[in-house]
């Protein structure tokens, strides 16, 4: 394998995200700056074009660095779909820096080796998947908990003009319609009802 080249990615998720992190330790690692493939990306948006340069490229005896386990796939199935390509179809080898157990450089003699990083790597993409499941869950929790209490999300209503109200008691009794009671408040029909179904709430 020492004869293969060495590449590394980097994936950040968000415009916003930076990539000096996963850059610095590909450059300590040792990765040529020519042979590092970066691809920045929105949450939506998950085409990778440089991650599909790199498959592309990576031959039997390359080796793949990337900073976490996750810079591989969006989920687990991903994750483990990808990195079979690149260890078994490919036949390259993956560097995982965050995680020295995920390393099968000079193991395609030891099947122990190899076997304990495949273990390794599919505890730890569940864990991964696991604990993501685990904060939509709780963060749905918080919600309707705080709903309960009586805590309000979203913008506060404000100050509604005194006609607002003549409008909805018009409104209510068919005497006009929402979008003639939100013309002459100078909004949308659709902020006219808005308003009326949180009166009402209130």
């Amino acid at each position: 394998m020492d004869s293969g080249k060495i590449y590394g990615y980097v994936r950040v998720s968000t415009k916003e995200q930076r990539e000096d992190r996963q850059l610095i330790a590909m450059r300590e690692f040792g990765v040529p700056e020519r042979n590092i493939l970066l691809d920045k990306q929105s949450g939506k948006d998950f085409e990778r074009p440089a991650y599909k340069r790199l498959i592309k490229k990576l031959k039997s005896g390359d080796t793949l660095v990337i900073k976490s386990i996750d810079r591989l796939g969006r989920d687990y199935e991903e994750i483990l779909e990808q990195w079979r390509a690149i260890t078994k179809e490919l036949g390259a080898a993956v560097v995982v820096l965050d995680m020295p157990l995920l390393d099968t450089r000079q193991k395609e003699r030891d099947l122990t080796g190899t076997l304990i990083a495949d273990i390794v790597l599919q505890i730890f993409s569940y864990v991964a998947q696991t604990e993501r499941s685990l904060i939509r869950q709780r963060q749905a929790e918080g919600i309707a908990a705080a709903k309960e209490k009586g805590v309000k999300f979203g913008r506060p209503a404000g100050e509604r003009p005194k006609e607002f109200f003549e409008l909805r008691a018009a409104w209510k009794n068919r005497e006009v319609s929402a979008r003639y009671a939100a013309k002459k408040l100078g909004i949308t029909h659709v902020t006219f009802l808005l308003w009326v179904r949180e009166t009402e709430e209130e």
